[in-house]
């Protein structure tokens, strides 16, 4: 299996659908360890100067002014994963899962949440083993955090909660690390808000169906250009010199892929050469403004 190191700013959508697809083995870049170690070193050193910090040695939102005993701080972590333990529905299939742990590593590892690189290494562990986390479908919009699905990922993390077993069947996660000897992770100090901290879930359902989507509009351009041989259509609204005089670059693709597809000489050509229609139904010779418009709205959505 071909290994991908993640560093936080090389992760494109093709590598995430290999991973989804167990492509992929994943690793931690020399680069985002050394980022992640500086991080967390920062925020060690503010704790040990006694400093105040939001959800690190506070309670959260309304009890942010609470102040937690350094004796509390990892049961403060804990409990916050398990309260936010709290999505229904079915679970993300184990593609999405996959791709959601991938995405929520490659976050981490860009160094900004000050979490020990254990973490992600750990996230990275139960990737490559396929241990995957039971996440609910149903609990966030993905809009301020994905809070309370990631929290099912980090309570697995924890060794609680239910991961899928080798036949799929969601299982008690500590049966599954007992028999595959992978030990729990122990939160510290921050940990947990940074584990839920992200629209990752969102995101990498987003980049999926993207994905899906790319293929589909070539095989859009692949039946059109079928039924464009099949119905005797003509290549003119084709020409490279409509689309070039459009600033539309989708509509300029899908006139290429389908001259493509229909070759230098076709029934087509010869069927026109003396032909006295003046020209096609909309459903053909406004292809490339259909298509084109639909892969501008993807194309957009991938570089967002």
């Amino acid at each position: 299996m071909s290994k991908i190191e993640l560093s936080g700013e090389n992760l494109t959508i093709d590598k995430l659908e290999q991973i989804a697809l167990q492509k992929y083995e994943c690793v931690l870049s020399a680069s985002a360890r050394k980022k992640m170690q500086t991080s967390r070193e920062y925020i060690e050193k503010r704790l040990q100067a006694g400093e105040v910090m939001y959800g690190v040695n506070t309670g959260f939102g309304a009890f942010s002014k609470v102040r937690i005993s350094n004796e509390d701080i990892v049961q403060l972590q804990k409990n916050l994963i398990r309260s936010h333990c709290s999505g229904v529905g079915e679970p993300f299939t184990q593609s999405e899962t996959r791709a959601i742990m991938a995405l929520r590593a490659n976050a981490l590892a860009r160094g900004h949440s000050g979490i020990r690189v254990a973490v992600v290494d750990k996230i990275l562990e139960f990737l490559n083993a396929d241990v995957l986390p039971v996440i609910p479908c149903q609990g966030s919009v993905g809009a301020s955090g994905d809070l309370a699905p990631l929290s099912h990922l980090a309570l697995a993390l924890m060794g609680e909660g239910e991961v899928f077993n080798k036949l799929g069947v969601p299982t008690p996660a500590a049966e599954v690390l007992k028999e595959k000897k992978i030990a729990p992770l122990e939160l510290q100090a921050k940990e947990g808000l940074s584990m839920i901290n992200g629209c990752q879930v969102m995101t990498a359902v987003g980049l999926l169906t993207a994905a899906r989507a790319r293929d589909l509009l070539w095989l859009l351009d692949l039946g059109g250009a079928m039924s464009l041989e099949a119905l005797r259509g003509s290549r003119g609204p084709f020409d490279k010199l409509i689309s070039a005089s459009r600033p539309h670059p989708g509509e300029g693709e899908t006139a290429r892929n389908i001259l493509k597809l229909l070759g230098e000489t076709s029934e087509i050509a010869e069927s026109h050469r003396d032909c006295d229609r003046v020209q096609d139904a909309y459903s053909l010779r406004c292809m490339p403004a259909v298509h084109g418009a639909a892969k501008n709205t993807l194309w957009r959505t991938i570089e967002t």
